[in-house]
C-alpha cells in the first residue's frame, strides 16, 4: 500500500487536530471543576470574614 507524502501529511494533521481537541476537552473539564471548587472556597472564606467582622464589631 503506497501512500504519498501529501496523504501522510493530511492523515497526520487530522490525527493531531483530533488529539488536540481531546486534550483541550480534558483540560477544560478539569479547569471548570477547579473553578467551581475555587468559587465555593471563595464564598466560604468571604462568609467567614464577614461573620468574623460582625462578631468583632458586636463585642
Amino acid at each position: 500500500m503506497g501512500m504519498n507524502a501529501d496523504t501522510k501529511n493530511l492523515l497526520f494533521i487530522i490525527l493531531a487536530v483530533v488529539g488536540g481537541f481531546v486534550v483541550l476537552g480534558w483540560v477544560l473539564k478539569i479547569a471548570f471543576k477547579l473553578i467551581g471548587l475555587f468559587i465555593v472556597l471563595a464564598i466560604a472564606v468571604g462568609g467567614y470574614l464577614v461573620i468574623k467582622k460582625l462578631v468583632e464589631q458586636g463585642r
